[in-house]
């Protein structure tokens, strides 16, 4: 299972970089922290960078998983001032929504501000209203639940974030991070992203989608395959067809295939495919190399190959990426 990301929208205005966080009773601490940490952190190093607040949905202190309380900066009607608001998970798939924090959604959402929400706070946005006809994701738990209670949502249950613009959705607590990085990203550029993944000890790009995390332990399912993996992202640039990736790891085709399927959740196409292309995207990104030296050293062959696969899995083009995120980073 691939992850695709869609053409990157235009960010905030400028003007306005203030990132709001719901605070509710019975937050979800991860998804809550994980705004903090990529949001609410000083980072004097990073020229304009994000406002932090907390916005409170109830009154009080306010009980967090694990025994703690949370007091917010303020209420609902902050939400409206800010550029981009964050739903950090919700009391349940089939807790209500009050409908105060769903008005103040919609007049946000209408003034221009950017929804996000991880894992299970897509409830909230979907019983807002403001997915209706839009793709979204959340947890693979959920999918199923949110699918049929919104059937105008098109859910793609196997990515790990969606983003359609002013409404970005992620799947499951940890994929809230890959969807935070991918927002400084649009922001910021790149070079930014790269740097708070580092801080964050994360990779800037994480492959895979939802598919990749099942009930077996993962790591005993990959690890016979481990030295395949690297050997193949080292030999991007060649040809690499399931007869000779049989004959690296020393098994049959067949067996190649299914033990690939176990451990990446995926065939050995589509993973090699996806592994090119975020080749093809830190080349575009870090370097000037032409179009078509870029598709050679990335195994595609020619650039007409690079961007028939850039627009079926990225929906944007080299060109029009490079100049998204490569002039950013400057």
């Amino acid at each position: 299972m691939t992850l695709r990301r869609p053409t990157p929208s235009a960010p905030p205005p400028p003007h306005n970089r203030t990132v709001a966080v719901l605070a509710y009773d019975g937050l979800c601490t991860f998804e809550f922290g994980v705004a903090v940490e990529v949001f609410g952190l000083p980072r004097p190093e990073m020229v304009d960078w994000y406002e932090f607040r907390v916005c409170a949905a109830d009154t009080g202190p306010m009980r967090a998983m694990g025994g703690i309380q949370v007091l917010a900066d303020g209420g609902l009607e902050d939400l409206a001032d800010a550029g981009t608001v964050i739903i950090p998970g919700w009391r349940g798939k089939d807790a209500p929504v009050p409908p105060a924090l769903l008005d103040a959604l919609r007049r946000a959402h209408a003034a221009g501000t950017r929804l996000v929400s991880i894992c299970s706070g897509v409830f909230v946005l979907a019983a807002a209203g403001v997915l209706a006809g839009k793709r979204a994701t959340t947890h693979w738990r959920y999918a199923q639940a949110l699918a049929e209670r919104f059937p105008d949502i098109r859910v793609e249950p196997d990515v790990l974030y969606v983003d359609e613009g002013s409404v970005l959705t992620s799947a499951g607590s940890a994929a809230g991070l890959d969807l935070c990085l991918h927002i400084v990203r649009r922001d910021h550029g790149a070079r930014i992203a790269n740097q708070v993944a580092r801080r964050l000890v994360i990779p800037p790009h994480r492959d895979g989608g939802q598919a990749q995390f099942v009930e077996a332990p993962l790591a005993d399912e990959a690890a016979p395959l481990s030295a395949l993996f690297d050997w193949i992202r080292r030999n991007l640039d060649q040809d690499l067809p399931l007869a000779r990736l049989a004959v690296q790891a020393r098994m049959s085709e067949r067996t190649l295939v299914r033990r690939f399927r176990e451990a990446a959740g995926t065939s050995p196409k589509d993973w090699i495919l996806t592994e090119r292309l975020n080749r093809a995207r830190t080349l575009l990104e870090a370097t000037s190399l032409p179009l078509e030296q870029v598709a050679a050293d990335c195994g595609f062959g020619s650039a007409d190959t690079l961007r028939h696969h850039f627009r079926a899995r990225l929906r944007t083009s080299p060109a029009a990426y490079r100049s998204r995120f490569a002039d950013a980073a400057e």
